[in-house]
């Protein structure tokens, strides 16, 4: 996390690295830009809005999340519990079968486009915790 104005959230690789180690054609990128909802009642035309931007990298059939990269408010909030879920070995099938909480920002993570469409296979097959 990099605690900038707007903060700045990045675990895992990045896409180009992703590519590097898993080749192109393993590799999907899921990506949003939005205005973060705490702007939806300022009276501003909604060009002028800052804006949050997602990227989540994904690699292999299964779509393992190996990259997950925020820039905007709350992104210092967010990483935590996807930091955890990464480690756990987090699929996009994990993250589109999550409820999402809203309104927040940490919402677009689990409901990125396309949603549910992907290799249905979760990534937590056992818990490191009964290791």
């Amino acid at each position: 996390v990099v605690f900038s104005h707007p903060p700045i959230g990045t675990i895992g690789l990045t896409e180009k690295e992703a590519i590097k180690k898993y080749g192109e054609e393993n590799v999907k990128v899921y990506k949003s830009k939005f205005s973060n909802l705490y702007y939806g009642p300022w009276k501003v035309d909604p060009s002028e809005k800052p804006k949050t931007a997602m990227k989540l990298i994904c690699a292999g059939t299964n779509e393992q999340v190996v990259g997950l990269h925020v820039i905007g408010m709350g992104a210092d909030e967010m990483l935590q519990g996807f930091g955890i879920a990464m480690k756990m070995g987090a699929t996009k099938a994990d993250f589109d079968s999550c409820v999402a909480i809203h309104p927040t920002a940490a919402e677009e993570f689990v409901t990125m486009f396309p949603w549910g469409l992907g290799s249905q296979e979760s990534g937590a097959k056992v818990s490191p915790l009964n290791r």
